[in-house]
């Protein structure tokens, strides 16, 4: 390839905005050369680098955007701590069929079990897939509308909640509410019902929403809009931080 052509060929990239075709010609024109490559085939490599590099930038950024608390993956959990809980349900979850269906998950247990670890984890292969997510905890987005809707922008703030494909509320029901906050939950909930899906995870059974919603209408309402379509996961185990702080005791208590 002469450098008037390889000039000509980065110029075009730039300009159609395809930055890696332009910083990596000479090294696409070698592995072309070495494999005997037709043009479709040849065609067929930069276009392929040029989509990886792409997505991996919207993955980047999607992330940085997600407000997530970490990027944990179903990898990294230890699914052997939770005896009781059914691998395949999660894996099921991680397929992310529920996400295109515009369907919720809900994943419910005492604290400590590994159910933010899951939502993340979902959330971030929802993110790999294409999907825009936000992160929340339940508290902090009362808080934000609440706010809002003091100063008038309330219609503006809840769009933070609803734009996202994958909505992740954390630690529903850690701090009981009042109704006027139940009722900006609701909001959230039903615009979002059939629109775009929701993880949640919460310390209390559904039975007990009545009173961290502070009524058992509303808390019934919440929950028909969100059960219509939902796979609900219960981790029932032992403290995930508990046993790693117990582990620590016992190196402490070996030391010395």
């Amino acid at each position: 390839m002469s450098q008037l052509v390889s000039n000509r060929i980065r110029t075009m990239a730039g300009k159609l905005g395809l930055p890696h075709l332009a910083e990596g010609l000479n090294q696409y024109a070698k592995r072309a050369d070495e494999a005997k490559m037709g043009y479709l085939d040849f065609l067929d490599l930069v276009l392929a680098e040029e989509l990886a590099v792409r997505d991996d930038r919207r993955f980047r950024q999607g992330l940085r955007l997600s407000k997530l608390p970490h990027h944990k993956t179903l990898d990294d959990y230890d699914f052997s701590f939770q005896p009781e809980l059914d691998p395949r349900k999660v894996k099921d979850l991680a397929t992310l069929s529920f996400v295109e269906a515009k369907a919720n998950a809900a994943l419910l247990g005492p604290p400590g079990v590994g159910k933010t670890h899951i939502a993340v984890a979902l959330a971030v292969a929802a993110c790999r897939a294409g999907y825009s997510i936000y992160f929340t905890s339940l508290d902090d987005m009362v808080r934000h509308l609440k706010a809002a809707e003091a100063t008038g922008r309330l219609t503006s703030k809840l769009r933070t909640y609803l734009r996202p494909s994958v909505l992740v509320v954390d630690e529903v029901g850690y701090q009981p509410l009042e109704r006027a906050e139940a009722n900006l939950v609701f909001q959230v909930i039903s615009k979002r019902y059939e629109k775009g899906s929701i993880i949640l995870t919460s310390n209390k059974t559904f039975s007990e929403w009545g009173q961290v919603f502070g009524d058992e209408v509303l808390a019934t309402a919440i929950l028909d809009r969100l059960l219509h379509h939902c796979d609900v996961v219960s981790i029932n185990g032992n403290s995930y931080r508990l046993k790693n702080r117990l582990q620590a005791i016992d190196r402490e208590t070996d030391v010395a």
